[in-house]
């Protein structure tokens, strides 16, 4: 049984990262629904809220006035170039169907951790949540970013393995391996709330 002092952080699971008409359809659409990580996912999340904890929902967007969008990578770039299909109401940044319904809580932000420019951290602290498990796309950019920055936050982070994915299955297998040693480890969705 899990502590009543954790949460599930959804990551990305959006129309524009997850579906093939999303921004980032063409390189991640296939890979994901390849992996069926989609379908476990959700059902790990029904899971999660069944033992009572909350599921938490992070989105990327961009406001009319860019909210703290900061373009200095690539990826920022091309988020801002585009930064219409990232509106909060655009359809691209709507959770996917599968997953429309089970978000306790959404909080969007311009970063690429769930955790950095938004009030998430403080809201967690402000609940008692410690513990974090992560589910997402893609494994090595919001997983892989969010699972270092909630260590550094002093949150204990655990990546559910088999609810992860990114568009290259060694990237993937390299991502889990960073996260493994950078965090409290990985967990599969079967043995994600059992201690040892």
């Amino acid at each position: 049984m899990p502590e009543q002092n954790a949460a599930v952080l959804a990551l990305h699971w959006q129309v524009n990262v997850i579906r093939p008409e999303g921004f980032f359809g063409p390189m991640l659409a296939e890979p994901v629904a390849a992996s069926g990580v989609v379908q476990r996912a959700a059902d790990f999340h029904k899971q999660a809220a069944e033992l009572g904890l909350p599921i938490v929902f992070t989105r990327f967007t961009v406001p009319e006035d860019e909210g703290r969008l900061v373009r200095n990578t690539g990826f920022m770039e091309s988020v801002g170039a585009a930064q219409h299909e990232f509106r909060p109401e655009a359809p691209g940044s709507r959770l996917i169907e599968e997953m429309a319904d089970q978000a306790d809580h959404i909080v969007d932000n311009q970063k690429l951790s769930g955790l950095a420019g938004n009030d998430l951290p403080r809201w967690l602290v402000e609940n008692d949540i410690d513990t974090l498990f992560l589910t997402g796309v893609a494994t090595n950019l919001t997983v892989e970013q969010t699972a270092r920055h909630g260590t550094d936050l002093g949150f204990t982070v655990y990546t559910v393995a088999d609810c992860v994915t990114a568009a290259d299955p060694q990237v993937h297998t390299a991502s889990l391996s960073n996260i493994a040693l950078v965090s409290a480890g990985l967990r599969t969705a079967a043995d994600a709330f059992h201690n040892g």
